[in-house]
């Protein structure tokens, strides 16, 4: 889609700061990318007033929603009550081929029921799961998948996340050949973790995919794989720690900055030095969750996050169907499944004629 216009849809009102945050963002997004046309969902009234002039923008459109969806709503009441949310209607959008990709700050667990209801998840995969790309050493990225959807998860699926996890690094990132898969476990050895993750390595380990065995959690950051795999539960505790570590770091780096004149003085020779570590760190940078497994490209904003966080959503969104993302992890699962089944029942017939 090298000179093909992009269409993002946008639930408007999602996020703790709704229109605040998502209109400075789309307005700075449009005059970044040229190839971009955005449909912006919400109510039309309030999005016309808080957009000015720029409401008439030629490649901005308008669908009004009479609902949102609260950020403490449970998800099935979300789904069964709020059909006519910008939430809904901003996948929908997707689903009827008016946007390649539609990005929400919303309710996270609203916005998974949503999007799995609409979209419906690709042949051959149970649940959809939430992957991040997290910065790690040498200036790479690796992508963590479950972050949350799924708590309690089988080995199958498991490797499912794997599969997903692979193609979607192979789409983006080409130029890195079969992307390393990593199992988040409590130690690297084959013998350590619970009854599911040992049977998940040997799945792992007989699969097509390029399996470099147990990861502990500071992967992540070592840039020896390019997935790390784990359940949503685990992923998420884990995705929390690495959130209040960072922030932990950076507010003792400014109180002890801040202990004495000669600390201040330190502090000013430091700056760039300072101003490079927050600027590789900023979790802005790294916002955007992708909901993994769906019939279309779903983004997931950081409710909390600023107009610039949103951007960083909305340019993810936009890189994923540059890439043509969407066809290439259909078409990359869908192989990658048929191998490994067609290799199981090979194994299985083997079996019983000893």
């Amino acid at each position: 889609m090298d000179n093909a216009m992009i269409t993002l849809a946008v639930d408007a009102m999602g996020g703790d700061e709704g229109l605040q945050v998502t209109l400075p963002a789309v307005t700075a997004f449009l005059a970044e990318k040229t190839d971009v046309s955005l449909v912006l969902v919400g109510d039309e009234a309030r999005v016309r007033a808080g957009l000015g002039s720029q409401a008439d923008h030629p490649r901005l459109s308008i669908v009004h929603a009479a609902e949102v969806v609260g950020m403490d709503e449970a998800p099935q009441s979300a789904l069964k009550n709020k059909k006519h949310s910008s939430m809904r209607l901003a996948v929908q959008q997707v689903k009827d081929g008016h946007a390649q990709a539609a990005v929400s700050a919303g309710n996270t667990g609203a916005l998974m029921a949503t999007a799995r209801f609409v979209l419906k998840t690709l042949p051959g995969i149970d649940r959809p799961a939430i992957a991040k790309f997290m910065p790690s050493k040498g200036g790479s990225l690796t992508l963590m998948l479950d972050l949350g959807a799924n708590v309690d998860c089988t080995a199958e699926q498991l490797v499912q996340f794997a599969v997903m996890g692979s193609e979607l690094v192979g789409a983006l990132y080409p130029e890195r050949g079969r992307p390393r898969i990593g199992l988040l476990n409590v130690g690297t050895e084959d013998i350590k973790g619970s009854g599911v993750i040992k049977e998940t390595y040997t799945l792992l380990n007989n699969s097509p995919l390029n399996f470099v065995g147990n990861v502990e959690g500071n992967a992540v950051f070592g840039g020896e794989v390019d997935v790390v795999v784990a359940d949503g539960f685990t992923g998420n505790a884990v995705l929390k720690a690495i959130e209040g570590a960072v922030k932990f770091i950076g507010g003792v780096i400014k109180e002890e900055f801040s202990r004495s004149w000669i600390n201040k003085l330190g502090a000013l020779l430091a700056l760039p030095t300072l101003k490079g570590f927050k600027n590789r760190l900023d979790p802005r940078k790294f916002n955007g969750a992708i909901f993994l497994g769906l019939r279309g490209i779903v983004i997931k904003s950081h409710g909390g996050t600023d107009a610039e966080g949103f951007r960083y959503a909305l340019l993810e969104a936009y890189h994923e169907v540059k890439a043509g993302s969407m066809a290439k992890i259909e078409q990359g699962v869908a192989a990658q499944l048929a191998q490994m089944e067609a290799a199981t029942a090979a194994a299985e017939t083997a079996e019983q004629a000893t």
